[in-house]
């Protein structure tokens, strides 16, 4: 199936899988001599899908995968006489995403038509922002790490823009046929400065929009759906000459085809220099060919199209009060690399363990929110580090083994809290503590709402009396001395100085108390019956 873009050409739709990898396709090319003389220069457009639920001018609904021409209004198909109404929440998530990154806010913007004839565009020119965008000037910062990144650096915003989408359009035969469901769908188009230099950089610039987008509210950066679609700018030149020509690949719908399409884009451009140093190189749109992962020319610019952009006389100006802008300012929520910051330099936790969490809900932060209930206020770096041990790898992992969907209800924060608590302090051992996060996932009660369980519920129904384990007389030393029995191989193996064994005993010692041993305790014993 063959879909035509907005600019006439046409993309094969992205597949499930693709045969070829970025790791296999940097293996089979072959390097290029002089390679490393060479500085890749990448800017970006990101057209990114307003989440409001309706079209940018008229109240039909936007969708996805549904069935064609069934979210139409007559202004989506050019009717003569319609007139555009601006939905004014549009404007609200196009201005907290810009104050999100860091842009200066035009005081007045202005819509303008871009003329072209296409089968995409029913009116036969697309409403958007060319001359007095909403914002401009804004920066997301990059930090070293994200994306393998080797470098942190500002990636700067030229402009934030507000647009309608297309048709979509779909070649069966001979004939085009057209679907106006996404025609008028809100956009903001991001454009960004030409600061990355790698295919790392951006997509760790994408991965981070993404990120925000979501958090915010105004997106949901879905690239798979079209929500999220990237063009790239891509052009080399030798360090400390002036930039080269740069070559535009249209519609991108993956972080990973963005990477190979810049990969395969600098690999062109630095061979054709290599080859013919005096002939500069044609600046013309290229697409990428989503299953060899090599791009290919469209058109050249000078078979680019003149857009003939003029004021939309049916819609006036928008004007920003200052004060709104003020208020919606001091609304921004904690973005999710602030939380990561926060949380790894309060309590030492792990950055991919808050991502872990992040991941749970990029809107609401469920997950984070989750988390600091069960830590409490002014908990020790310790009780937070074993907090986020049994959400993320226990809780998290039990779940995920289950299938079952994560919710904060599951296992709610103050029952997860006092069970970390009892294990602190000895009261219960870490299996029982596995055992009870299995319990209530696996077989809740069916008649009892786990927001109305006790821990001591829990331990009843799996046959534990927290208070015969405390005043049992467990025989450690006992204990340790058959397991030291039971496995004489890692008995041998430990002597022999591999001390990673030491956990088989320890694992044997559970076993025969039946999970009631304290670890700790058993591990110290082990220690000191290995040594006599």
């Amino acid at each position: 199936m063959i879909i035509l873009s907005r600019w006439g050409f046409a993309r094969p739709i992205s597949l499930p899988s693709c045969p070829y990898s970025l790791r296999r396709y940097a293996t089979k090319t072959k390097a290029i001599k002089g390679e490393e003389e060479w500085e890749t220069i990448i800017g970006l457009e990101i057209h990114a899908q307003l989440k409001t639920g309706r079209k940018l001018f008229s109240p039909a609904s936007t969708s996805y995968d549904e069935v064609p021409n069934t979210n139409v209004n007559l202004h989506d198909a050019a009717f003569p006489g319609t007139l555009p109404v601006l939905d004014l929440h549009a404007v609200r998530l196009s201005l907290i995403t810009a104050l999100a990154l860091n842009c200066q806010v035009n005081r007045r913007s202005t819509f303008d038509r871009k003329h072209y004839f296409y089968h995409d565009i029913p009116a036969s020119y697309q409403i958007t922002q060319h001359y007095n965008p909403l914002a401009r000037n804004g920066k997301l910062q990059i930090s070293q790490g994200e994306n393998n990144v080797k470098r942190t650096f500002d990636v700067g915003i030229h402009q934030l823009q507000i647009e309608q989408d297309t048709a979509k359009n779909q070649t069966v035969g001979d004939n085009t046929l057209v679907d106006l469901n996404r025609a008028a769908t809100g956009l903001m188009e991001i454009v960004t400065e030409p600061d990355m230099r790698s295919a790392e950089e951006a997509g760790a610039f994408v991965r981070k929009l993404q990120g925000l987008l979501r958090r915010l509210g105004s997106g949901d950066g879905d690239m798979e759906k079209g929500n999220l679609r990237v063009d790239v700018n891509v052009s080399v030149h030798r360090y400390g000459t002036p930039f080269g020509t740069r070559c535009e690949i249209k519609n991108i719908n993956s972080v990973r085809f963005l990477q190979a399409a810049i990969e395969s884009e600098r690999r062109r451009h630095i061979q054709h220099y290599v080859t013919s140093p005096t002939t500069p190189i044609q600046q013309e749109t290229r697409g990428l060919n989503e299953l060899t992962l090599e791009t290919f020319s469209l058109r050249s610019k000078e078979e680019a199209m003149d857009y003939r952009y003029m004021p939309d006389s049916n819609l006036p100006a928008v004007v920003i009060d200052p004060e709104y802008l003020s208020r919606l300012r001091t609304e921004l929520p904690e973005m999710p690399w602030q939380v990561v910051k926060r949380l790894t330099d309060t309590y030492g936790v792990q950055k991919r363990d808050v991502e872990t969490l992040i991941g749970l809900d990029e809107s609401g932060f469920e997950g984070i929110r989750y988390y600091e209930d069960v830590i409490g206020q002014g908990e020790d770096k310790k009780t937070a580090k074993k907090s986020m041990n049994w959400i993320v790898h226990e809780l998290l992992g039990q779940i995920g083994k289950l299938s079952i969907p994560w919710s904060p209800t599951l296992i709610p924060s103050s029952l997860m809290r006092e069970m970390v608590l009892m294990i602190e302090d000895g009261r219960i051992t870490g299996t029982t503590g596995k055992s009870i996060i299995k319990h209530l996932i696996s077989a809740p009660a069916p008649s009892v709402s786990t927001k109305e369980v006790s821990l001591q519920d829990v331990l009843s129904n799996l046959g534990i009396n927290i208070n015969e384990i405390n005043e049992s007389s467990i025989d450690i030393k006992t204990l340790c001395q058959q397991a030291i029995s039971n496995q004489p191989k890692s008995v041998a193996d430990y002597k022999k100085g591999n001390e990673k064994v030491i956990m088989r005993l320890i694992g044997e010692v559970m076993k025969l108390s039946k999970g009631t041993a304290d670890a700790r305790k058993v591990k110290e014993e082990l220690v000191e019956l290995l040594k006599e």
